[in-house]
């Protein structure tokens, strides 16, 4: 993977958190890595992830439907920074 997705942060974010539920939402050129992604998370937090399937073109582009799942924390990741 030639991506820094920056992993050490988001495990240290959820970590704080303390979440339980994390959806990840990825660009369609990220999804073949969700379940490395999945992996690496799930090995360093007591935290259940889920990877969104359905689009993401952006920031604004948050699903709707994640409240009916009981998600504590929503994690993006997208082509640009984002502080």
């Amino acid at each position: 993977m030639d991506y820094d997705l920056e992993l050490e942060r988001i495990v240290g974010r959820i970590n704080k958190e303390k979440a339980n539920l994390v959806c990840i939402q990825l660009p369609d050129g990220l999804k073949p890595e969700a379940k490395l992604i999945q992996n690496e998370i799930e090995k360093k937090t007591k935290a259940k992830v889920i990877i969104w399937a359905g689009s993401c073109f952006g920031s604004c582009d948050i699903p709707l439907e994640i409240e009916k799942l009981g998600v504590d924390l929503l994690i993006q990741f997208g082509h640009s920074p984002w502080q």
